[in-house]
């Protein structure tokens, strides 16, 4: 049987709270960075998926409140270099609608809060639970922990970088298992993930983003694809990704990132040595 996504029509509540006042600026690019997310949410709406898929989450609709804050915060102007994930993860952002949002790191260090709902399916052994969630996410502490090391500060991180993820949907298998893009079933794999391509593009000019460096193989080897032919040519790289599940990553991940990082020339950037780039007006 197919699993049709029943996602929330939309932003359900203004978001509020004291610890996520946008900085000072107009905040259209951010904006459109939003709108272009919710046209990406309902092109997504039209697909099933069958089996292996037993239910979807989007933590785009039903954590909208902290995730267009994260989005307001910190995607205020351009933005030369893009660290794509693929898809949320169910103890990251799908509990904080936050790419690889770890809670402890989304709450203290990025400042976000907010309302998180509860998905219209909810599977019963992958509760959401906001940011009320104990249970850690590896990979996001790993990831932001390391930028954390780097940059001290979030808003040196965000002069220059932003985080995102090239699809908004979390797939679980009947168990509750997290079922990855690359376990979906080719022809609706295809169809997801082309329309998703279709977005990074219009995301990635949006930004002026000039380095894409996708976090895992799949995540780079999507935005190879994705980005291949685009004027002005935006350069894909990749880096390893700081998964668990992955042997190369528990030996020793923040040090072979640390290593990339440098191989990119990314680290000026990360450790405030670089001006930030000009708004376009």
């Amino acid at each position: 049987m197919a699993v049709s996504q029943t996602f929330l029509p939309g932003p359900t509540s203004e978001p509020a709270g004291p610890l996520m006042e946008p900085l000072s600026c107009t905040g259209s690019l951010a904006k459109g960075f939003l709108e272009e997310e919710l046209r990406l949410n309902a092109e997504l709406r039209q697909l099933q998926f069958p089996e292996p898929v037993g239910v979807i989450y989007n933590p785009v609709d039903y954590a909208w409140e902290p995730h267009s804050y994260y989005v307001t915060r910190y995607c205020q102007g351009p933005k030369e270099v893009l660290f794509l994930g693929m898809n949320p993860g169910p103890f990251g952002m799908a509990q904080t609608g936050v790419p690889f949002g770890e809670v402890n790191v989304v709450r203290d260090w990025l400042g976000i809060g907010g309302s998180v709902l509860t998905p219209p399916q909810e599977h019963p052994k992958r509760p959401v639970l906001g940011l009320k969630c104990t249970q850690s996410e590896v990979s996001g502490a790993r990831f932001w922990g390391l930028f954390r090391t780097l940059c001290g500060q979030p808003h040196v991180f965000f002069r220059h970088c932003f985080v995102h993820n090239l699809c908004p949907l979390l797939f679980l298998a009947p168990s509750g298992r997290n079922l990855t893009p690359a376990e979906l079933p080719a022809k609706q794999r295809e169809q997801l993930l082309t329309i998703c391509d279709a977005a990074l593009c219009r995301q990635v000019q949006l930004l002026g983003v000039r380095l894409v460096v996708g976090v895992g193989r799949l995540a780079e080897q999507r935005a190879r694809r994705a980005l291949a032919g685009l004027s002005p040519e935006v350069q894909v790289e990749g880096l390893l990704h700081p998964s668990p599940r992955s042997p190369q990553a528990n030996k020793g991940w923040e040090a072979a990132a640390r290593e990339r990082l440098r191989e990119l020339g990314l680290l000026p950037l990360l450790t405030g040595e670089c001006p930030a780039r000009p708004s376009t007006p």
